[in-house]
């Protein structure tokens, strides 16, 4: 069965970094886009990045452009989610996802099939 396990989220201070990893499990990771999202409290989930399958194109929201990189380790079976000059407003829950197929939509929640438990990220002084 698929299976999504975030990990690595935390407590950091503005500026700081954070990596976090989705490790997959029962699907060819290859094989699937993957998708990170966040929600914060009050409001509705959002996209932040994406990795297609096969080829690997990554997507980023405008948000994190420059600040946020994906990427994906077939070996290890995860794709994490590298975080830099972290802000205040990067605070979220952050949860990893994945699908098999999903074309231009790729940061939208409603694509993806798959979901994670979340990984809670506090950006804070």
């Amino acid at each position: 069965q698929v299976q999504l396990v975030e990990s690595g989220g935390g407590l950091v201070q503005p500026g700081g970094s954070l990596r976090l990893s989705c490790a997959a499990s029962g699907f060819t990771l290859d094989n699937y886009a993957i998708g990170w999202f966040r929600q914060a409290p009050g409001k509705e989930r959002e996209g932040v990045s994406c990795i297609s399958g096969y080829v690997g194109s990554t997507s980023y929201a405008d948000s994190v452009k420059g600040r946020f990189t994906i990427s994906r380790d077939t070996a290890k079976s995860t794709v994490y989610l590298q975080m830099n000059s972290l802000r205040p407003e990067d605070t979220a829950v952050y949860y990893c996802a994945a699908a098999v197929w999903v074309g231009r939509r790729r940061l939208e929640p409603t694509s993806y099939d798959y979901w994670g438990q979340g990984t809670q990220v506090t950006v804070s002084s």
